[in-house]
């Protein structure tokens, strides 16, 4: 993509840290449901988190797990607007994965580069199976630009793929076999955005004309 391409001749991409603590979980399907409808109890970030803490809603097996999970999500969630919080408690369970692959991606600048680059850039080549190899080229390409990447040992690396996948998979954006899904954005999901703009549909794979005919 030309915009990419711009970013890198720039050098405004190794400007940003990536934040890979996307590890720490999956996509947290019904956590996140559960979080938002407190949210909505309460309308503060800061007491649905000691609320989630002081009554163990995510029920982690260890404190250090319930800190760091609840961190996880509620950190994604607040990517959100109310709308689509309100989306992830009373949507259909397609809009809910789609609003919570939006908000991992607004949080991961390395997942969200992941779906511009290697998930939509396939897709518009009539390319629909995702392979680990994909994943490979794409980290050792990033590597160059990001000392935080190069830093990491074999095994984190492993497990960031083996984790962006599975994510991806509950997600319904890729098939059990890794095959690009089909997406469909409903009304509701659309409506969600205060002002749908090109740039926030990259993630999915949709073409160009696509996109556009769903911003209007």
């Amino acid at each position: 993509m030309d915009l990419i391409r711009e970013y890198e001749q720039r050098g405004l991409m190794a400007e940003v840290k990536y934040n890979m603590s996307f590890t720490a979980g999956s996509l947290f399907f019904l956590e996140s449901q559960e979080i938002a409808e407190i949210y909505f109890d309460y309308k503060s970030w800061k007491v649905v988190k000691e609320k989630v803490l002081s009554d163990n809603l995510i029920q982690s097996r260890t404190k250090a797990s319930l800190k760091r999970f609840n961190r996880e999500i509620i950190q994604r969630l607040e990517f959100l607007n109310e709308a689509q919080l309100a989306l992830l408690i009373s949507g259909t369970s397609q809009e809910k994965k789609y609003v919570l692959w939006y908000a991992l991606c607004q949080k991961h600048e390395f997942v969200k580069e992941f779906a511009i680059e290697v998930l939509r850039e396939k897709f518009l080549l009539l390319n629909f199976k995702v392979t680990y190899r994909d994943f490979d080229i794409f980290f050792n390409k990033k590597a160059e630009w990001h000392e935080e990447l190069d830093q990491l040992t074999t095994s984190t690396r492993n497990k960031l793929r083996q984790v962006l996948f599975r994510i991806m998979r509950e997600a319904d954006i890729l098939l059990p076999d890794d095959s690009i899904n089909t997406i469909h954005l409903t009304p509701c999901f659309l409506e969600s955005f205060n002002s749908p703009q090109f740039k926030d549909f990259l993630i999915f794979p949709l073409a160009d004309q696509e996109i556009k005919r769903l911003c209007q």
